[in-house]
């Protein structure tokens, strides 16, 4: 109906609006980096180098378990991969298209493909993710689950459920 019409259509302007307000945040933390000298700052500051990470794998599984202080605030990669998420301990707010959730342990959810995430870490976190792979190193796993631009998300917008929407308007003679 027209209503699911216009919730559709105001949800995608918010996710454009939402990933253009992330890369302005990215280009203003580069941009103060380089100005203050904390260059050295700038792959933490952008999920990069999140805090201590450790890497295992089991049966087709990666498990990354992160380990961010308290303070942090940073910019996640682009997930390309559908994949649940599990917060141990601690406290965060996280930033998403769908607005700002503040989280405390312990927690769990699922990432969804084409997902960037702004995070503020307010008590030390412990956040632990999963993905499913064949691949076995770490840096094989994050070139298979992470992204650089949206328009690499491998997950497509099913155009059918445009077009179901746009049937809804069109007119029979």
């Amino acid at each position: 109906n027209y209503q699911e019409a216009c919730e559709f259509f105001d949800y995608k302007e918010n996710q454009k609006q939402f990933r253009a307000k992330v890369h302005a945040f990215e280009k203003a933390l580069s941009e103060f980096c380089e100005k203050t000298n904390q260059g050295i700052n700038l792959p933490s500051l952008k999920g990069e180098t999140e805090g201590a990470v450790t890497h295992a794998f089991a049966d087709g599984q990666y498990i990354r378990t992160i380990v961010m202080p308290k303070g942090l605030t940073l910019v996640s990669k682009i997930h390309n991969k559908n994949h649940p998420f599990f917060i141990m301990k601690g406290e965060c707010s996280i930033y998403t298209e769908k607005g700002l959730e503040k989280i405390k342990a312990p927690y769990h959810g699922i990432t969804k493909a084409g997902t960037q995430r702004l995070m503020h870490i307010h008590e030390e976190c412990t956040f632990i993710t999963v993905h499913r792979t064949d691949c076995l190193t770490p840096e094989e796993v994050l070139n298979e689950v992470t992204v650089k631009d949206f328009s690499q998300v491998s997950k497509k917008v099913d155009l059918k459920q445009i077009d179901k929407v746009l049937e809804k308007f069109e007119v029979s003679p």
